[in-house]
């Protein structure tokens, strides 16, 4: 079975950091390159980060494009969440050796996209900016991409979506909070868009047991003690696992798609709204709705024990 081609784009964070490791090692998939972007972090730090859990898990082959520094219309808001004062849950990697590609990450995107027309997905981890500028500056590249799996959104579906919103409005998803106009760009693109929303990307049953910290504290793998170190880095300020994956379930449904339910909806981007920033609203109505959004699917239900099961699998593998 020929793997999946795929670009993985990124803003390093401890999740971000992890959705690399399960991407990397999974032999469903092929990736192609990592772009960074300004989201959880600093460009620097989310470029630096990028290439630091590569040499990790000895993964230098694969090229690294530094991107969007900031979002394409607004300054960059500060995160209310903190992965510590290395990014990556306070882990404290060796500074990396592997050298930046020369390509930014726009142009980056556009010619793995072209090299592999047809053929390709990207994977969204972090704000959309890199990808609406790619599309932007190469139109034609949006009949080419195969889809994009995106963490993007809060949709309303659970309680967990607007209860453990990670933007900094009152039901916003951080990744969406930070470049609205990106966002909505991207979902108004044509290109088939899977949005895994709050609603899935960070609910409570995304918990390791018992026995997978047991496995984790008894591996030899490096990356096993990263997200060891992660999840202590949570808990210790009273957030729980989940925290330390989120972004790792884009990666799960790009290896995996039955691992997350999806219905289909169609929704707008708010870029204006002082309580409302960032928010993704989906028209869900009976009767009038807005034809004019676009049409996306978006994970409604996943099977956490599956997902944790793969993920697990990779990190130890």
């Amino acid at each position: 079975m020929d793997k999946k081609r795929i670009i993985l784009d990124c803003d390093p964070g401890m999740d971000d950091s992890m959705a690399i490791v399960m991407a990397c090692k999974s032999e469903a998939l092929d990736v192609k390159a990592i772009t960074t972007v300004s989201g959880n972090y600093p460009i620097e730090v989310t470029s630096m980060n990028a290439r630091k859990v590569l040499e990790m898990i000895g993964r230098t082959d694969i090229p690294v494009g530094k991107g969007m520094g900031t979002p394409m219309v607004r300054p960059v808001p500060s995160d209310p969440f903190t992965h510590g004062k290395d990014g990556q849950g306070e882990n404290y990697l060796p500074d990396p050796k592997m050298a930046l590609s020369k390509k930014h990450a726009i142009n980056l995107i556009i010619d793995t996209v072209k090299k592999n027309a047809g053929n390709i997905y990207i994977i969204v981890t972090g704000p959309m900016t890199n990808i609406a500028m790619a599309m932007r500056q190469a139109p034609e590249i949006k009949d080419m991409i195969s889809g994009i799996y995106a963490i993007s959104g809060a949709f309303g579906l659970n309680k967990y979506s607007f209860a453990n919103a990670t933007g900094d409005t009152p039901q916003s998803e951080w990744n969406v909070y930070v470049d609205p106009e990106a966002a909505e760009i991207v979902y108004n693109s044509g290109v088939k868009l899977v949005a895994l929303g709050l609603d899935v990307a960070t609910h409570f049953d995304v918990n390791l047991t018992k026995k997978d910290m047991e496995d984790l504290r008894s591996s030899d793998n490096k990356e096993a003690e990263f997200l060891l170190q992660a999840i202590n880095f949570v808990n210790n300020r009273g957030f729980e696992a989940y925290c330390t994956v989120i972004d790792c379930m884009a990666v799960g449904y790009a290896i995996d798609p039955t691992l997350v339910e999806t219905i289909e909806g169609k929704v707008g981007i708010e870029t204006q709204g002082k309580l409302t920033l960032g928010n993704t609203v989906l028209d869900s109505r009976h009767h009038h709705v807005w034809q004019n959004l676009p049409t996306i699917e978006i994970g409604a239900n996943a099977d956490y024990e599956r997902f944790l099961k793969l993920l697990m699998k990779l990190v130890l593998a």
